[in-house]
């Protein structure tokens, strides 16, 4: 069993392969142009600087005309030997050998670097309670038996010694002109002044 290849006209495939040939050669010769330059190209005006005259004066610099094609990329082994012979002779020590001694003298330390901050030690033991948010701002009085007047943000409560407010706060007393009342969260009694209007 053959296989067919499209190959049946010769005409067709003669046309593709020269096509195919003028493909490649003008993609080599655009990826030559572009990492290796031209040689027959004309200078443009980037690669030769323009000559001007020098200029001196108040604060201008002088241009100096250089022209880029006549710069030399080759390497010269000889002027990098002369670059490698260089020795470190610096009076200091010489940041690249590990071995080398301190300098004599260090300038000695002035002072320390950062002062010294004191910070005084926090007090041990558990926080102490937050204040109790109502307030005492009046009650009324039927014989022996008292109702204070408590407010808490934007609620109004009315309670008796014993009674329970605002599921949290245990009224314990009630004076003439303060409150005792205990957070039950934490335990806590605190005496409330009567609110002066």
């Amino acid at each position: 069993m053959a296989l067919s290849l499209g190959t049946d006209s010769k005409g067709k495939v003669i046309a593709v392969a020269v096509l195919g040939i003028i493909i490649v050669g003008l993609v080599f010769w655009d990826v030559n142009r572009i990492f290796f330059g031209s040689p027959s190209a004309p200078p443009s005006s980037t690669q030769t600087a323009a000559a001007a005259p020098p200029t001196s004066g108040n604060g201008s610099a002088k241009r100096i005309p250089v022209s880029l094609s006549r710069l030399d990329p080759t390497l010269h082994p000889e002027l990098m030997a002369q670059a490698e012979s260089i020795r470190y002779t610096g009076s200091g020590r010489n940041i690249f050998s590990m071995n080398s001694a301190p300098p004599a003298k260090i300038e000695a330390v002035k002072g320390p670097v950062r002062p010294v901050q004191h910070i005084a030690a926090a007090p041990m033991g558990p926080p102490p309670p937050p204040p109790i948010d109502l307030q005492f701002f009046g009650y009324e009085a039927h014989g022996s038996v008292r109702k204070a007047f408590l407010l808490q943000g934007a609620n109004i409560f009315i309670a008796s010694p014993g009674d329970i407010v605002a599921h949290r706060y245990k009224i314990v007393k009630i004076l003439p002109f303060s409150i005792e009342v205990t957070d039950l969260l934490y335990n806590h009694t605190q005496s409330l002044p009567l609110a002066r209007s």
